[in-house]
C-alpha cells in the first residue's frame, strides 16, 4: 500500500464534508443516517469555513492523488469543548481504507509523535 501523509491543500477542504459523514458512529444493525445530517449546525461547525480559524489543521492520507482519510482539528464549542486554546479533533477514513494502520499513522503524526 503506497500512500503519503501530508497537509491537506486548500482546494481539498470540501472533502472534509465526506469524511465528516464517514466519521458518524452507527452501531451495527442500525441504518445509516441520511447524508444531509451533516448540514445540521451541530455538524457543520466541524467543516464550515475550514482553514479560516485559529486551530484549523488537517492532515490527509493520499493514495496517488486520492484522499483516503483525514485527521483535522478546530477550536470550537462542540460537545468536547475544553477551552478556547484546545482544539477539537476529528478523524475518518473511507471504509475500504480502514483497519490497515492508516488512521493510526494519521493520529501519530498529528500528535507529533512522528514527523512528516
Amino acid at each position: 500500500m503506497d500512500y503519503q501523509i501530508r497537509e491537506i491543500r486548500k482546494s481539498e477542504y470540501p472533502v472534509l464534508s465526506d469524511f465528516l459523514y464517514e466519521a458518524i458512529f452507527v452501531p451495527k444493525g442500525i441504518a445509516l443516517p441520511a447524508r444531509d445530517i451533516i448540514d445540521t449546525p451541530e455538524l457543520r461547525m466541524y467543516t464550515d469555513g475550514f482553514g479560516t480559524r485559529k486551530g484549523d489543521n488537517c492532515l490527509a492520507a493520499d493514495f496517488g492523488g486520492k484522499i483516503a482519510g483525514a485527521v483535522w482539528t478546530r477550536i470550537m464549542e462542540d460537545y468536547s469543548h475544553v477551552d478556547d486554546e484546545t482544539p477539537s479533533f476529528a478523524i475518518s477514513l473511507y471504509k475500504e481504507y480502514r483497519s490497515q494502520g492508516i488512521g493510526s499513522q494519521l493520529l501519530e503524526i498529528s500528535y507529533g509523535k512522528r514527523r512528516l
